[in-house]
């Protein structure tokens, strides 16, 4: 009995010590999977709600996240990409100094018209900016974040400010779109009141 217990005890300790690692590793990945795809910032009370882990864990993951991708230490790089705060919340975001980068690409290597889903929720925005995604979708009545994302990725769209209170990202049209359409301002854009029904359905307090 003395021998059996003896020998089980290193096997008690190295199981031990696989609980403690393995999910701090998979904690950062697990931010990383997140953050990557979030349309919207993510605050630590959600991250962490989300992934089962204590606010303080989650906290720390991301501060060495911020650390990693802003290439800090010894041999470490500097990611093209950041993780930012914003409106109380972290998401991903490309680094000011690859904007125009990162637009030229788009607008060259995605030259195609854009879809009459992209169309719609384009004039969703430019009607009613600066507008939140969640009251575009519930204007279309569909979800509209890869839309959201194509137009931004176009340079059609930008992120005209954050709610300190919700998270919600508001968006606003570019001087871009203007260039596109041939208007010197939004205010320019045709009246919508002869083209509906009521003169106020779904744009209420615009034209």
């Amino acid at each position: 009995m003395e021998a059996s217990t003896t020998q089980e005890a290193p096997i008690d300790e190295t199981a031990e010590q696989a609980v403690v690692v393995a999910p701090v590793a998979d904690l950062h990945r697990s931010l990383e999977a997140i953050l990557m795809v979030a349309d919207e910032p993510q605050s630590l009370v959600s991250l962490a709600t989300s992934l089962g882990s204590p606010v303080k864990a989650v906290r720390a993951a991301i501060a060495e996240l911020v650390s990693d991708f802003d290439g800090d230490g010894p041999g470490g790089i500097r990611r093209g990409f950041e993780l930012r705060e914003v409106g109380g919340g972290w998401r991903m975001y490309v680094r000011g100094e690859f904007d125009e980068v990162v637009r030229d690409f788009v607008l060259t290597q995605n030259p195609t018209k854009l879809s009459q889903a992209a169309l719609e929720t384009l004039s969703v925005i430019a009607y009613k900016q600066p507008i939140s995604r969640g009251a575009i979708a519930s204007i279309r009545a569909v979800n509209v974040d890869s839309v959201v994302r194509t137009l931004l990725g176009r340079g059609l769209i930008t992120e005209a400010y954050t709610d300190s209170e919700t998270g919600a990202i508001h968006y606003a049209t570019t001087d871009l779109l203007l260039t596109q359409l041939g208007i010197n301002s939004i205010e320019e854009l045709p009246h919508l009141s002869p083209l509906l029904a009521d003169g106020s359905e779904g744009f209420d307090d615009h034209r």
